[in-house]
């Protein structure tokens, strides 16, 4: 049995604790504290995401018709089309606003998956074989993160026509040397665990002991790490539509929508500041899921 004490609170009250031989006292983990902007993250996020997905039976015009007169500002009196203004044209600025969720969202979480593909299985081949394949796949990650991601899209673009293909492929080529370092990073730890070596040791395979052991362990981390990844990539996606070399028109895009409000900046500071603000939160938003994942289930941190 267990030895307890009696701790004296004040004078006819006593409190019982229990006490372990070592005479360590047991803590109770940390509560988790409510953020706000957390919830807010997620809950635009999800707007975002639902606002994409069903634009096409949402009860607003096609991104290319003309809703009204041109450079009307935002009203909240007339029909929903037109509670964010119109473009020069008279197109609504809402339906664009909203069917350019679906590039951005489109270029970043597709171009992210790719590079978390490639990173996955590249990272965790150098960093569990090491040697000369590890030192081949760490220099080509090297290479490519040298070259500033703006600048290689805009080298992409040059040499092909500016298309959404051209845009994934040149993302998703950038974003694959921080999986591979990071996968790299977090494979090197967990292949030095006991775990492995036990099942290294009874006889298991390199393909077994990466895909069964060491591959549940690190998913979590890319998994958490993701939504900034993805974050960083719409932004890139927006500051080539800026330039003029992202997606073509008609099709819109945040970056492009900016770009358009930029020369009525002073007189039409709304046809700007709809798609930056929808440009910003969305960022915002990941930043913050990312960051909020990270804490939550990097294992890393845990151990």
């Amino acid at each position: 049995m267990i030895p307890t004490t009696s701790v004296t609170v004040r004078p006819g009250k006593k409190v019982r604790e229990g006490v372990a031989r070592t005479g360590a006292p047991s803590i109770a983990p940390p509560r988790r504290q409510f953020s706000a902007l957390v919830w807010f993250s997620y809950f635009w996020i999800a707007l975002i995401v639902f606002l994409a997905l069903f634009a096409p039976i949402l009860p607003i015009p096609s991104y290319d018709a003309v809703a009204g007169p041109g450079r009307q500002a935002p009203s909240f009196d007339g029909p929903i089309e037109l509670w964010l203004g119109t473009d020069a044209v008279g197109r609504s600025l809402l339906s664009r606003l909203v069917y350019g969720a679906q590039v951005s969202l489109v270029v970043g979480t597709c171009a992210a998956g790719v590079g978390v593909i490639l990173g996955i299985t590249l990272g965790l081949i150098a960093g569990y074989f090491r040697g000369a394949i590890d030192w081949v796949i760490t220099l080509i990650a090297d290479v490519v993160l040298s070259f500033p991601v703006l600048v290689l899209l805009l080298a992409m673009t040059a040499i092909f026509s500016p298309s959404i293909w051209v845009i994934l492929i040149g993302l998703a080529v950038s974003s694959t040397p921080t999986f591979i370092r990071l996968t790299r990073a977090n494979t090197m730890a967990w292949a030095s665990r006991d775990f492995v070596r036990a099942a290294r040791n009874m006889g298991a395979s390199n393909s077994r002991i990466l895909i069964r052991e060491v591959l549940p362990n690190v998913v979590p981390s890319i998994a958490a790490y993701l939504p900034l990844v993805i974050a960083a990539l719409i932004v890139a996606e927006g500051s080539l539509s800026f330039l003029g070399l992202g997606i073509p028109p008609p099709t819109p895009s945040w970056g492009g929508m900016i770009n358009s409000g930029a020369a009525v900046l002073r007189t039409e500071p709304y046809m700007t500041f709809v798609p930056a603000g929808a440009l910003f939160l969305t960022v915002f938003a990941l930043n913050q899921a990312g960051e909020h994942l990270r804490l939550r289930f990097d294992r890393t941190l845990q151990n």
